[in-house]
């Protein structure tokens, strides 16, 4: 049970972004400049600073343990080496180098590929048609009995502060590359949750401002009186973009979770694969949370059309509305602008004013008419 607290200690404390991760210089023992970190760790502890990947493997086969390489958005030719060092696979290596990847797990041999996408929410001031919300990377884990060597895309979603982490717990580092895949699993999904919380906030100030519009007396439903981007279709429009962004990098997590969560297998120690369950429920959890946004944000852009609707046919009652009343003078002054030789109104004294009169009498009638039953 003690080793348990320790792993959720180790790998739950609150996050914070590192985007500017260090790299190694080239050097004769580390020629690769995509190479962020690499050291072995041999029970729990960390034995070797600054090394090759060559040279860590070497000292894990002779004296045990395991490696750790961590990369940063390498080339092609810079995984080369380390790809032949470890004999991974070559599609998994293409993958890797290429990104663009949707969440999985695949088993080469000896080696198991997990791909995860990292989410961060885009902290900003005013949410807009264009504003992004989330921004999404990638990480890639090759582990294998003896190594995991992980590959980093986008500019967050650094491991340098995890990695530190686990070297402060001896204790679960001793349980080998597992170990690491799944902390890592469990801060992407984390990760996810945080983004989760904060795109809750933006989709309430939506909805708070799309309905008050339509409610308060001040706005019609469109964004054009009281609430300026209440009713704004293109915020709404966006922020359901940026959640299915964030859908794709949630949803086909699922599997490989549940797979690492209830299948056993030779490369996950028996204790680490108990908590890939923890992970896999909070996973479904936000992908029950993002769905349910993508549902409530269709609910709010067809409310939104509506109270558009409404506030058109709103228009053209009043357009219509005053039209009849304009169209009480228009036909007083036609019938009298007719050239009728005998009218016998055209010489009585009082005919213009009382024309006038009863001009003025019957639309004040019509308009009061009309405002009794809201058309104005």
């Amino acid at each position: 049970m003690s080793m348990i607290r320790d792993l959720r200690a180790a790998v739950r404390p609150s996050r914070r972004r590192d985007d500017t991760p260090y790299r190694y210089e080239n050097t004769p023992a580390c020629p690769n400049s995509a190479i962020v970190d690499c050291g072995v760790y041999r029970e729990g502890r960390r034995v070797s600073d600054h090394v090759s990947p060559a040279e860590a493997m070497a000292g894990v086969r002779s004296e045990g343990g395991f490696a750790w390489i961590g990369l940063h958005e390498p080339t092609e030719a810079e995984f080369a080496g380390i790809a032949k060092e470890f004999g991974l696979h070559p599609l998994a290596v293409e993958d890797a180098v290429h990104a663009h990847q949707r969440p999985k797990l695949e088993r080469y041999d000896e080696t198991l590929f997990t791909v995860f996408k990292t989410v961060h929410y885009v902290e900003h001031t005013e949410l807009t048609a264009t504003s992004e919300v989330v921004e999404t990377g990638e990480v890639m884990c090759f582990t294998g009995r003896d190594f995991i060597v992980t590959v980093r895309h986008g500019g967050q979603g650094s491991l340098r502060a995890l990695r530190h982490r686990l070297q402060d717990d001896p204790e679960l580092l001793a349980k080998g590359p597992s170990a690491v895949l799944h902390a890592i699993a469990d801060q992407v999904v984390d990760g996810y949750m945080a983004v989760a919380n904060a795109v809750q906030d933006d989709i309430d100030e939506v909805e708070i401002d799309v309905f008050s519009s339509g409610t308060n007396g001040k706005g019609n439903g469109n964004g054009t009186k009281g609430s300026a981007k209440g009713g704004d279709a293109g915020r709404i429009y966006q922020l359901k973009r940026e959640v299915l962004e964030f859908k794709r990098a949630v949803s086909p997590l699922l599997r490989p979770m549940q797979l690492l969560s209830e299948r056993p297998m030779r490369l996950v120690d028996s204790d680490i694969q108990k908590y890939f369950r923890d992970v896999a429920d909070h996973l479904a959890r936000v992908n029950e949370q993002v769905l349910s946004f993508d549902d409530l944000l269709n609910s709010i852009l067809q409310a939104n059309l509506s109270q558009a609707a409404v506030a058109q046919n709103e228009d053209m009652r009043k357009i219509t509305a005053w039209a009849a009343i304009f169209a009480v003078p228009t036909m007083i002054a036609g019938i009298y602008g007719m050239n009728f030789t005998y009218m016998p109104e055209l010489h009585w004294k009082y005919g213009y004013p009382a024309m006038m009169l009863v001009t003025v009498a019957i639309c004040v009638g019509i308009h009061r008419g009309f405002k009794r039953n809201g058309w104005l």
